[in-house]
């Protein structure tokens, strides 16, 4: 046998392999692995997802959280992870948009160490203040900033989030001279929000729900381009003066497989989770949390994510935030 007879052989050994295992798929259960904290909105949505997920492929969906370094740490283990479609990684904005504009070195490649398979959920980032913060709104917010230059200080759920940044933004434009405090993510940083550790923090409703329920802070504008369903009466950042196209920004809940993955199998993770966030009682689970349903789709995830590039590198540039 000539070694293009072999090499052919085994090429064909190789496909009955791959199409042997697609159509077992999956024949254990699948882990999404969430590089955030528990209890965070994150954290909420993929428990939302392997529910559902679940359910659809016959397997259980386990959620494993594995929080550092801005989330990148967690995104790691999945882009090194088996290409099987047996782990899967739900992602906030920070280790799949964020990133790579923000840190000199990040351990994956979005583009070519991950498939894209959906984006899951939006969400509009809640500006919230300590019970304790004498503003019910922006102008009295800033009133009261600016009486305390120098001494306020803002969490966030991660240096480099879309949280910290867009706080970073107001702090820097309107020179309030603020102190940001980065949390490993959501949960922890609502609860020193809510205890006063620090007086403000932009945050999603799905972490703060508790602490906003029993008053111990307070929402008071909307960092995006409508109020929310749940806060109606939370005008957004645009409604009281601040037109800057910095404050009418959406996050994304998002979901990949490490590159690789064989393509029948992203194509079946593809068109069940779509089924899932179009789904009646899907959407109305986010409204809970104050998520929005998105069409969905590895195309689109494409586009949204060319499209944003360039925004979140301007504004990473403007707030001035960098890190090592």
């Amino acid at each position: 046998m000539g070694i293009k007879s072999v090499l052919a052989f085994l090429a064909l050994g190789l496909a009955a392999m791959a199409s042997a295992q697609t159509a077992n798929y999956p024949n254990r259960p699948v882990t999404l692995i969430v590089p955030a904290g528990a209890g965070g909105g994150t954290d909420v949505v993929a428990r939302v997802l392997a529910d559902e997920l679940g359910k659809r492929l016959g397997q259980a969906v386990v959620v494993d959280n594995k929080t550092g370094a801005s989330g990148m740490l967690g995104t790691q283990a999945v882009a090194r992870a088996a290409p099987d479609g047996h782990t899967l990684l739900v992602a906030y904005s920070t280790p799949i948009f964020y990133a790579h504009h923000i840190f000199a070195k990040v351990p994956y490649d979005i583009r070519k160490d991950f498939e894209f398979i959906s984006q899951l959920a939006a969400t509009s980032l809640v500006m919230m203040v300590n019970a304790d913060v004498p503003a019910k709104n922006m102008k009295e917010f800033m009133a009261w900033a600016q009486q305390n230059k120098g001494k306020v200080n803002y969490g966030s759920y991660g240096q480099g989030s879309p949280g910290h940044l867009m706080s970073a933004y107001l702090s820097d434009s309107r020179k309030l001279d603020m102190t940001h405090v980065a949390y490993k993510s959501e949960a922890p940083h609502i609860q020193d929000l809510a205890g006063g550790v620090v007086s403000w923090g932009l945050g999603t409703i799905a972490a703060a729900q508790g602490a906003l329920k029993d008053k111990r802070i307070r929402p008071i504008a909307i960092y995006g381009p409508k109020r929310l369903a749940e806060l109606p009466d939370v005008a957004t950042m645009a409604e009281q003066g601040f037109a800057d196209p910095e404050f009418n920004t959406v996050a994304w809940f998002t979901l990949l497989a490490p590159a690789g993955t064989p393509k029948p199998i992203l194509q079946r993770l593809e068109k069940e989770t779509v089924e899932i966030i179009h789904s009646t009682a899907m959407k109305a689970r986010f409204q809970v949390f104050g998520l929005e349903s998105v069409p969905g789709g590895a195309a689109r995830f494409h586009k949204d994510f060319d499209a944003v590039d360039p925004v979140i590198q301007k504004l990473v540039r403007i707030s001035g935030v960098k890190a090592n």
